[in-house]
């Protein structure tokens, strides 16, 4: 019996799914805490595994970052209000003739003249404008009759001459009015290019070189009350403050208004160059149309005179009763 039991014993092994790993673990004998602990060593293991970042150091991050925009945006649309409350100020005191207003003797006559200009240049465009469309009509209808008096002259043919020679001086004319009409219409696009491109974007610098001013002027402004009064504990931080405030709009100011007139000197330059040339070939376009046409009347007429016509030599019915 002893041998029976010593071969069971030898021959049968124990599979692995019968004995699991964590009995193995549990045979050392430390008991259920020892288990413990190991199943959270496995799940230590597990999350180092999957990557996962500390919970705990992504909760803090998260919150700083939602904190600091909004403060910034806070402080942004303070500033905000601040600058447009001082703005509004400053331009209704100068409006009302209360204010300060600093005055560049320089850049402001220049932009002066430079608005008055915009205004006459744009109001001889429009009247050249004008011009182009009427003499395009007129060219047209200049066609039109130059086909009646081709079409009368063919069934007209004791009155073929006259009828004839009108036609080709209409005709021509028609062409020639076209071709000023062209001209004209040239001469007006490159004064809607200069009107309301070139001179025009100096005048949006010249809008913004008038908000910065008031700005500065507000700052400067406010500067000088707070210089006014006395200096202690409350009111220094806000001296200083302000005197900040102030040397970036000079800052600001100076800069743009230098830009500025840099860019109107420019301006003027290009401006006599672009009418210079402009107006030269809109004169010579309309010389050569008088020219070309009254050249042309000219040697009809002489051509005209020529030609005979045989129904005014034949004599009239009451001569001939």
């Amino acid at each position: 019996m002893m041998e029976a039991s010593e071969e069971n014993h030898v021959g049968v092994e124990p599979s692995e799914e019968e004995v699991p790993p964590k009995e193995e673990q549990g045979d050392t004998g430390d008991g259920p805490a020892h288990q413990g602990e190991a199943d959270a060593v496995e799940e230590t293991d597990q999350s180092k595994d999957t990557s996962t970042p500390p919970q705990s150091t992504g909760t803090v991050v998260v919150l700083g970052s939602n904190k600091t925009p909004a403060s910034e945006k806070f402080q942004r649309v303070r500033k905000w209000s601040i600058t447009k409350y001082k703005c509004t100020r400053q331009a209704l005191s100068e409006k009302l003739g209360r204010g300060s207003k600093t005055v560049d003797l320089e850049l402001e006559p220049r932009l002066e003249l430079l608005k008055d200009d915009r205004q006459r240049y744009d109001h001889m465009t429009k009247l050249a404008q004008l011009l182009a469309n009427q003499l395009a009509q007129f060219s047209v209808t200049q066609k039109s009759l130059g086909d009646a008096f081709t079409e009368l002259s063919s069934k007209s043919p004791e009155l073929h001459v006259e009828f004839g020679v009108n036609a080709e001086a209409q005709k021509y004319l028609s062409k020639s009015t076209e071709t000023l009409s062209a001209a004209i219409g040239a001469f007006t696009a490159d004064m809607n290019t200069l009107v309301n491109k070139t001179i025009e974007d100096t005048m949006i610098n010249a809008k913004q070189y008038e908000a910065v001013r008031i700005e500065y002027d507000a700052y400067r402004v406010d500067l000088e009350e707070l210089n006014m009064e006395p200096r202690d504990a409350n009111t220094l931080p806000k001296f200083e403050d302000a005197q900040k405030d102030f040397q970036i709009q000079r800052d600001r100011y100076q800069k743009i208004r230098d830009d500025l007139s840099v860019k109107v000197k420019l301006l003027e330059e290009n401006r006599v160059k672009v009418l210079h040339n402009h107006l030269w070939l809109l004169h010579s376009a309309v010389a050569a149309d008088s020219i070309s046409s009254h050249s042309f009347l000219e040697q009809n007429m002489r051509r005209a005179e020529g030609l005979k016509n045989p129904s005014m030599d034949s004599s009239s019915w009451l001569e001939e009763s």
